[in-house]
């Protein structure tokens, strides 16, 4: 899925001295405060985090509080949806004007009807709405589907995105797969094809050469045979 990325960074955690004997536990209470959050320095929603002590020498800042400073390496995983992008979200609910969806069990989604490609059509089946493709009868998308979409925006203060469903490669990511799958099988299925077809057609001009080269070899000793007479 599109949208994930992994960050290096060099961090200093200020603590207060009433946590120096509990350094560590203080320092991921800091880190902990970043998680599924928008943090603009590193342009993503922090999903995860990584952290080793680069210095365990701490520097004391003046001041009424004196904080000590803890210089930190993290590794962070990121959730940075740009539009244009593919992400995969799971369907929590379909109504005729719209469908829900929620990205990583955080983040919500919205496509509203003009953004759901003619193709899928809204019906009520057996008390289960969804949405019903025209053109492959087996793809459907059902509460609880996992669904593949284009990223429109995504609101950075309430981690909204806006999604897409027009595309002809967007939507139930288990049809898609499959579908992409049956459609490499083929391809490669006529690609044997061809070249079956290929080796059968040399092997003819083949046997049509060697007939040609026979009958003028033959041409050319009735020539000599009666130049002979």
């Amino acid at each position: 899925m599109e949208g994930l990325r992994t960050s290096k960074a060099n961090l200093v955690v200020y603590i207060h001295p009433s946590k120096a004997n509990k350094v560590s536990q203080a320092i991921l209470r800091e880190l902990s405060s970043l998680l599924f959050k928008f943090n603009e320095i590193f342009d993503g929603v922090v999903l995860a985090y990584d952290v080793g002590v680069r210095n365990e020498t701490a520097r004391i800042l003046p001041g009424v509080h004196p904080f000590f400073g803890v210089k930190l390496t993290a590794e962070l995983l990121l959730f940075s949806p740009k539009p244009d992008m593919l992400v995969e979200g799971k369907v929590v609910r379909i109504g005729e004007d719209s469908i829900n969806l929620v990205v990583l069990a955080f983040s919500s989604v919205s496509i509203l009807q003009e953004d759901i490609r003619k193709d899928f059509r809204y019906k009520i089946k057996h008390g289960e709405e969804l949405l019903a493709s025209r053109s492959h009868k087996r793809h459907m998308i059902k509460v609880g589907s996992t669904v593949r979409f284009l990223v429109k925006s995504f609101d950075e203060e309430i981690l909204h995105i806006s999604g897409s469903l027009i595309p002809s490669h967007t939507g139930n990511v288990d049809w898609l797969d499959k579908h992409v799958e049956e459609g490499s099988q083929s391809e490669s299925r006529s690609i044997k094809r061809e070249r079956e077809t290929s080796k059968v057609k040399a092997g003819l001009d083949s046997e049509v050469h060697s007939e040609d080269t026979t009958m003028n070899s033959e041409r050319r000793r009735s020539k000599k045979s009666k130049r002979g007479d």
